[in-house]
């Protein structure tokens, strides 16, 4: 399904949802080049060579941008899509094995929407521009329309295992990002990790502000909110956050923004 264009200089670049396993494919491919060569992830035993795999990949959506060349289409981004509807027909929300979602899903039994995971986000370096990062929000977008969703979250990463390497950042989300209390997701108590590691007035709010990772701070831009606590991800060699977007509260802002249906 292609859902939107967007032409560069140097080339054309469009974004769909996967519809083969050769998609899916070349989604992982790519996802092994950013999270395992570049970023230092460990394989777990039995990894498909060259591509990162798992079990939520049979029942995920597949969001990828895609480079149109003459010697055909190259995937450059990708985003992984996971409807509650899904989840709870198989395994439950990839997030959960690190942050206690009850509340969440509480709230969207009570007319809250459905709820959509975001994950497994990641581009090329040669494309880590505005033109390849509006494809995908504005795929994402056009998703938002075609289903009914009340809040998307996901996880989103700090490099490295060491939280006081970004106590500023961390602190700043805790202080100015929390999410309300009836949505406030928590990591799980025995995995928990402190985010106010910096007391208010005991870091730079700008600098701080210019330390948090880019995913972070367009989530933020768009009306994004923070669970309690952090993750620490030793496979992935991160530290996680958890990040909610409650859909009818960001819409006109992302609309505007981006220019797609939310």
């Amino acid at each position: 399904m292609r859902l939107v264009e967007n032409e560069r200089p140097d080339s054309s670049l469009s974004v769909r949802l996967a519809a083969s396993e050769t998609d899916i494919r070349a989604a992982q491919a790519l996802r092994y080049d950013v999270f395992f060569r570049e970023m230092g992830a460990a394989p777990t035993a039995g990894a498909c060579d060259g591509l990162d795999v798992d079990p939520y990949d049979a029942w995920c959506d597949h969001l990828l941008v895609e480079e149109r060349r003459e010697d055909g289409a190259r995937v450059v981004g990708t985003y992984r899509l996971l409807r509650q509807s899904v989840a709870s027909e198989r395994g439950g929300f990839y997030s959960a094995g690190e942050f206690y979602l009850r509340r969440l899903i509480d709230n969207a039994a009570h007319g809250g929407g459905e709820l959509l995971e975001l994950g497994r986000s990641c581009i090329a370096p040669e494309y880590r521009d505005t033109a390849t990062i509006q494809l995908l929000w504005r795929g994402i977008g056009d998703y938002l329309s075609r289903h009914r969703i009340g809040h998307m979250f996901g996880c989103a990463s700090f490099a490295g295992t060491d939280p006081d390497a970004h106590a500023a950042g961390l602190s700043y989300l805790y202080h100015s990002d929390l999410a309300p209390q009836d949505v406030r997701v928590g990591a799980h108590a025995r995995h928990h990790v402190d985010m106010a590691r910096l007391p208010i007035g005991g870091y730079d709010a700008r600098a701080a502000w210019r330390s948090l990772p880019p995913l972070i701070k367009g989530y933020l831009r768009v009306g994004a909110t923070v669970g309690d606590g952090a993750f620490i991800d030793r496979q992935f060699n991160t530290v996680d956050v958890f990040m909610l977007m409650p859909v009818d509260a960001i819409a006109a802002r992302y609309a505007k923004r981006f220019g797609a249906a939310a």
